[in-house]
């Protein structure tokens, strides 16, 4: 059975246009039997983006199309794949009740989701760390050095398992080492893999499943899957449930890298 359960749409503001059937028909052509649709979902109303458009989430006019386009869709082809209807949702160190909120009213309506962590709390203000290299080297000159903002982005993903979401929280938890999207723009590699193997045992004893993120094969800069692949063997080895994610933001990009994840 093979599944991509990380996938984006033309609702994402900063992705493409394709559509869901330029989607769904390349994941039956590839023989996936099982998708997810997991657009990343509005930012609290209260938060401010720190990107530059301001487009890291869904506009909240966007969901109740997105969900109804998902719905109608979902019963076309459900002869011919499972889709799942899921959003990507931000965990943000200090918007857990906004976020509980949200996930009160959407989660019912949704088969699967993803709780992520791209932003990064210091000094009172958040950097969105995946946004850019110029991005990601400010914020490591900014709060001290790169192991501090690696263990900054571990412990930030520690507090989104621990963190009080409700009854539809997500059970996943998306790419765990996207801190090292840029890595290759560093002077020095940091050695994490404690870091990594501790969260990942943390994930496990609390009833969590990981993201087995591909996209991070298709970053110049990182060069590896999120986690990369010694990683993926310990979380095997751990038997810490997985699931395969794309992270497309494009139709090309659908189950990119998967033969090489699954030789």
């Amino acid at each position: 059975m093979k599944k991509d359960g990380h996938i984006h749409t033309p609702f994402c503001p900063h992705g493409s246009n394709d559509s869901f059937e330029k989607y769904i028909e390349k994941a039956i052509a590839h023989n996936f039997t099982e998708i997810t649709f997991t657009e990343h979902a509005p930012l609290p109303n209260s938060f401010m983006d720190p990107t530059p458009n301001q487009n890291s989430g869904m506009d909240p006019n966007s969901l109740l199309p997105y969900l109804e386009k998902l719905s109608y869709t979902k019963k076309q082809y459900e002869n011919h794949i499972i889709i799942n209807i899921g959003l990507e949702i931000d965990y943000i160190s200090g918007y857990e009740k906004e976020t509980r909120n949200f996930l009160d009213e959407v989660g019912p309506l949704l088969d699967d989701a993803i709780l992520s962590v791209h932003f990064l709390q210091y000094n009172n203000h958040y950097t969105c760390v995946d946004f850019s290299e110029e991005v990601y080297l400010q914020f490591a000159r900014e709060i001290g050095s790169v192991k501090d903002m690696y263990h900054l982005y571990y412990e930030t993903v520690r507090q989104s398992i621990d963190a009080d979401l409700g009854t539809y929280k997500p059970k996943r938890i998306g790419h765990p080492t996207l801190i090292h999207k840029f890595q290759h723009a560093l002077d020095t590699q940091i050695d994490d893999d404690l870091l990594i193997k501790e969260l990942l045992l943390y994930m496990k004893e609390k009833g969590y499943e990981m993201d087995l993120n591909s996209a991070g094969l298709s970053k110049t800069l990182c060069k590896e899957p999120y986690p990369p692949f010694h990683i993926i063997d310990f979380a095997k080895s751990i038997h810490l449930p997985y699931v395969f994610g794309s992270d497309a933001h494009t139709a090309r990009d659908l189950h990119q890298h998967y033969n090489v994840i699954f030789p």
